[in-house]
């Protein structure tokens, strides 16, 4: 048992990470990015090149791959989003959905069907343990995830509540017209939200890579695993993402002591109660489903 939980404390790190620029891209823009997913592949892939073909240094491939999905997400949300935003809930849905078919053709077109990993990049990391009381030996790279992903909620949480940027996200998430009227350049403002958005992917990017293997299709269930810690936990502050994939990986984990086919059942149990609770009062909208709260 103490085993199991924790691995579910380290399997929630890596969900946590998965589903950051997810719940931050809704928080800020209100959109539900279908292609997060697909991104986070293609950050994937840019490591892989950069690590691989060019031998950079993996850090270094890390900060070049975040500095280029930072100008992908003001590109993006310039051409598409933007432009999106004013048709109301389902125009952004078919936008992104839309990128996320491109991308997983072009990938698939470019790189193949072969399965890739990032291990061989780190050396002897890829396969290291440390060794807890009881014989209990966990994967040095998961651990390293765990860390990660409390760092970066931390930093984004810390860029929100203590900077000028942050206060203008915040402004510009609440009320457009009002941050506006205030002389926030709210156009800028959501560019610059969008790509910390896709510049976080590159760290789940690392995290997959590191953890298994992917492929040019395997977006969708990235997109699956973030969209249920998000709905788990609620969008109100990016700790409660952390909580809502520790919640996941703990029913993960005991749907897989059940029966062997479990583990994702037992995620989706946990992230039907959850959607059940937060609709119970009969009104559909994205905000009751993601449970999205003004910040203080």
């Amino acid at each position: 048992m103490t085993s199991l939980i924790i691995n579910a404390f380290l399997l929630a790190g890596y969900y946590a990470v998965l589903a950051t620029g997810l719940a931050f891209m809704y928080s800020v823009m209100n959109i539900i990015n279908l292609a997060h997913g697909a991104l986070i592949v293609l950050a994937g892939y840019g490591l892989y090149v950069l690590g691989n073909d060019l031998n950079l240094p993996f850090p270094v491939a890390i900060a070049i791959m975040m500095a280029a999905m930072f100008l992908l997400g003001v590109v993006l949300h310039r051409a598409v989003l933007a432009r999106a935003y004013g048709g109301g809930e389902l125009l952004p849905l078919l936008a992104t959905f839309g990128i996320s078919i491109v991308l997983d053709n072009l990938m698939f077109q470019t790189f193949g069907a072969d399965n890739l990993s990032l291990a061989p990049l780190v050396g002897d990391l890829s396969w290291a343990s440390f060794e807890l009381p009881g014989s209990i030996f966990v994967g040095k790279i998961s651990v390293y995830i765990l860390v990660t992903a409390i760092v970066v909620i931390g930093l984004i949480e810390l860029l929100l509540r203590r900077t000028a940027l942050g206060h203008r996200i915040q402004a510009t998430s609440q009320d457009r017209a009002t941050a506006a009227l205030l002389g926030i350049d709210t156009g800028r403002t959501a560019a610059i939200a969008t790509g910390i958005a896709l510049a976080t992917g590159v760290v789940a990017a690392a995290a997959l890579g590191l953890r298994s293997a992917w492929g040019p299709y395997g977006g969708s269930a990235i997109l699956l695993f973030a969209f249920e810690a998000v709905v788990i936990g609620g969008t109100g502050s990016l700790w409660r993402v952390l909580a809502g994939a520790i919640v996941l990986a703990f029913a993960q984990s005991l749907g897989a002591l059940v029966h062997p086919q479990g583990f994702l059942i037992g995620g989706h149990l946990a992230f039907l109660v959850a959607v059940f609770v937060r609709l119970r009062g009969g009104r559909i909208s994205l905000a009751r489903l993601f449970g999205k709260e003004a910040r203080a």
